[in-house]
């Protein structure tokens, strides 16, 4: 329910502000825990698994690298690959 609202509000914003962010990627090197829950079938324990995977090996080099997580197995690391992105 909360990410709903969350998403909600975030489209809200991003509509009243003119920024397009309902249809950016999320980039894995650089979002925040919350913004990675907002991802689909990622909650705070996965999150919390990506952003210690990016601090101990210097970030992902490619998206193929989130079934290294933690808790990511083949199935959810495709999921993710249509909703992700890991460059600059």
């Amino acid at each position: 329910m909360l990410k709903k609202w969350m998403v909600s509000f975030l489209l809200a914003f991003s509509l009243a502000t003119g920024v397009a962010f309902a249809a950016d990627k999320i980039n894995l090197n650089t979002a925040t825990a919350e913004q990675l829950e907002m991802l689909d079938g990622v909650g705070p324990s996965t999150a919390a698994n990506i952003i210690e995977y990016r601090e101990a090996n210097g970030g992902f080099q490619s998206i193929d690298e989130v079934v290294n997580v933690r808790g990511i197995g083949d199935k959810k690391a495709a999921q993710l690959a249509e909703q992700v992105t890991v460059s600059n």
